[in-house]
């Protein structure tokens, strides 16, 4: 735990507000009412510190602060999104702060309409409206300046923080008093810079969090401490559904350190002076549990269900021409079945949550992926409105998704056991409580049959796919279930330019309810899918007798994103090279979140195990901010797709996870990684994601090495090798 420290963004910003004065820029939406939102709360918050609805600041010490509406969890917007204003604003990169936003509607995500971090959306979600507010910063700043100086606007510039005007130079501190009295521009009236001028986007740039996080300073939910705070521990029941019908907390009250012991919906929590005395009375409780319906629940049950119902014809997802028919007349067919387990999203930071409530506010500290649900959540607990509801976002120590449910599982407990214990509480999960308390990448069972005609390529895909809906039963739903399919099931097979491209196809969706609560996990359904799609691919080469390159070219031809990654992938490969003895290569490509990423890696087996070295990545996902991001998100997305294509899963038995902790629930170590390298095309196409399309390509460009180099089809994760025969 590190030193205490005064979390309150509060403090910050009312010493900003007073004593910096300067220029407050609310984000410029044009046409939307949120622009008008932004700009009352923008004017109120220099004298309400918590109602800041500024998104860009400039002290007169020349400081630029920009707040993110979105969490930094490792995916690099703390400087990605900054350099979208400081390019606009022509801003001195040296003097850039940021700080996360708190919560309130004009921090919405402009697609989404609710705060929130995911699906890969931030940066080109923001791209217009971060540039479109240092530009009207810097529109104030020079109205400003030829005003003081009593010449043309057109006879001022701007460079590194400063307007010139000839010999002259003011810096956008001096500035800063006098822009911040003038009206905002019509948004209308401000020209952003045509991409040939920039000088900030598109160029490599060190991290801003960086310094912060390798010398301690920087902020994690599990660093929030302050005078009075108490922490608490939570037995929950060991199956899903279950509840306690009673307890005896006498010997948890008798280990010292703890102060109370409460009943919350979620279970029994232990409040103590310390995380440690929290975790030995909650040892010490005695619970009864009733186990509720899923005290049955078995993996190796579930995994014959879900085979037996992908031989039945299920909701049609897609489909054209008769499947069925052309399969009959196709020259030959492939059948096969692939299988995903179950997965935690197991972040190097377990949950927590510090919650203090008064008369009048809760304060929450946390990081978390969906303020807005957060905030909603809080208030009905609280009995508070949500413009009561004080959101501190932290620094994440991972995400993945499991910091965003639907009904902030982990928020909702932490103020439900400050509210039962009547005190400032942190309610801390440990990484057992986080594997085992629920909300995972759900299992899936497919079954494809395709036919080949007398090419070789597909002329009938037939394709059952079996698994849990994520949003079925949540306020998700009527955007993502239509006509009874869950679009991020099937994403990634029923859009698949494979599937679309074989004149007769269908595709199947069965979504049965398990009890297991389940939730999108890094790249959602792509993270299955990608799998399923590249292997079944290479399937088909192999049984056409092609080589699985020139295959992919051949299905992918008036696809030209998809051909560019793959070509640039096996370029930088050296694809047509001959490998050292013992390697085995294999490719694969796949579009997700407007990306397309095609990944080649190079393997080998020891004792019995499969070694990675190397992976050569390229990706196009249209115009880049930061090309470091870019490559960093690739690099990170392959690690965390390798340990599940290698080792992560997760079983159930008579209701119960098996697995607690990393070293039965393996991710992949750091001894593990191979070498990676990343190549960008060069595009001006559509702005795709960054933080998830890198993960779905690597299980499938492993299996295929595995297969060219031991003919072994691996066609369940994590791959698993067949015993050498004796």
């Amino acid at each position: 735990m590190n030193a205490v420290r005064n979390p309150s963004r509060r403090d910050f910003l009312k010493t900003g507000a007073i004593v910096g004065g300067g220029l407050v820029v609310a984000f410029v939406v044009p046409g939307a009412k949120r622009f008008a939102m932004a700009q009352e709360t923008a004017a109120a918050a220099a004298a309400a510190p918590f109602a800041p609805n500024a998104f860009l600041r400039i002290g007169s010490d020349d400081s630029v602060t920009v707040l993110l509406a979105h969490s930094e969890m490792g995916q690099g917007i703390w400087t990605a999104l900054p350099m979208l204003i400081a390019e606009e604003l022509d801003a001195d990169w040296s003097k850039i702060k940021v700080e996360h936003a708190p919560a309130g509607q004009p921090y919405a995500h402009s697609a989404f309409g609710m705060q929130m971090t995911g699906g890969s959306t931030s940066t080109w979600s923001e791209f217009d409206r971060y540039r479109q507010a240092g530009a009207a910063a810097r529109a104030m700043l020079m109205q400003a300046a030829a005003t003081r100086l009593n010449v043309p606007l057109s006879e001022l510039r701007t460079e590194k923080g400063e307007v010139v005007a000839g010999q002259q130079r003011l810096s956008y501190g001096a500035l800063a008093d006098e822009a911040g009295k003038l009206a905002a521009p019509d948004p209308k009236s401000l020209t952003l810079k045509d991409p040939k001028d920039w000088k900030i986007i598109g160029k490599p740039t060190l991290r801003l969090d960086t310094p912060e996080k390798i010398t301690g300073r920087a902020q994690f939910g599990m660093d929030v401490q302050f005078d009075g705070l108490l922490t608490a521990m939570v037995a929950r029941a060991p199956v899903f559904g279950g509840k306690a019908k009673s307890f005896d907390a006498a010997a948890a009250k008798a280990v010292p350190g703890v102060r109370n012991v409460v009943q919350v919906p979620s279970g029994v929590a232990v409040v103590a002076d310390h995380y440690w005395a929290a975790k030995l009375g909650r040892d010490a409780l005695k619970i009864d549990w009733d186990p509720g319906p899923n005290a049955a629940l078995d993996t190796a049950a579930l995994r014959s269900e879900f085979a037996k119902l992908a031989t039945m014809p299920g909701t049609v997802a897609v489909q054209a021409g008769d499947a069925a028919a052309a399969m009959a007349e196709a020259a030959k067919t492939v059948e096969a079945e692939y299988a995903v387990p179950y997965l935690a999203h197991a972040p190097m930071e377990p949950l927590n949550c510090t919650v203090k409530i008064d008369a009048d506010k809760c304060e929450i500290w946390t990081g978390t992926q969906f303020q807005t649900v957060d905030q909603q959540v809080a208030s009905k607990i609280t009995g508070l409105k949500p413009e009561q509801i004080f959101i501190h976002t932290t620094f994440l120590g991972g995400g993945f998704g499991r910091r965003a449910t639907p009904v902030s599982d982990f928020v909702s407990e932490a103020v439900e056991v400050a509210k039962a214990a009547k005190a400032p509480v942190k309610t801390v999960w440990s990484r057992e409580d986080d594997v085992r308390g629920g909300y995972y990448r759900p299992a899936y069972v497919q079954r494809a049959k395709v036919g080949l005609g007398a090419d070789g390529l597909p002329v009938a895909w037939q394709q059952v796919m079996v698994g849990q809906s994520i949003t079925a039963g949540t306020p998700f739903e009527p955007f993502t279930v239509k006509n009874g399919i869950d679009g991020t099931s099937v994403e990634g097979v029923a859009d698949s330019p494979y599937v679309l491209g074989t004149p007769a196809h269908r595709v199947d969706l069965h979504s049965p309810k398990t009890g297991i609560p389940v939730l999108w996990w890094r790249s959602v359904g792509h993270s299955y899918n990608g799998f399923v799609m590249e292997s079944l691919v290479d399937e088909l080469a192999h049984a056409a007798g092609k080589e699985p390159l020139e295959y992919r070219r051949a299905l992918l031809k008036d696809h030209p994103r998809h051909l560019a990654a793959l070509n640039l992938a096996a370029e930088k490969f050296g694809w047509s090279k001959p490998l050292a003895q013992g390697r085995g290569c294999g490719i694969a490509v796949h579009e997700s979140f407007g990306s397309y990423v095609a990944q080649a890696a190079e393997v080998s087996v020891e004792n019995g195990a499969i070694k990675v070295h190397r992976v050569v990545c390229a990706i196009d996902c249209g115009p880049v901010v930061n090309p470091q991001t870019v490559a960093a998100q690739m690099e990170s997305g392959i690690a965390f797709g390798l340990g599940a294509a290698l080792h992560s899963k997760l079983t159930f038995k008579d209701g119960r996870v098996q697995e607690s902790n990393y070293h039965d629930y393996r991710v992949l170590r750091m001894n593990e990684m191979p070498a990676v390298e990343v190549f960008i095309v060069p595009s001006t196409e559509k702005m795709g994601g960054v933080g998830e399309p890198g993960t779905p390509p690597i299980a499938p460009a492993v299996a295929n090495a595995v297969f060219a180099l031991t003919g072994q089809r691996l066609r369940e994760l994590p791959l698993q090798l067949a015993p050498a025969k004796a």
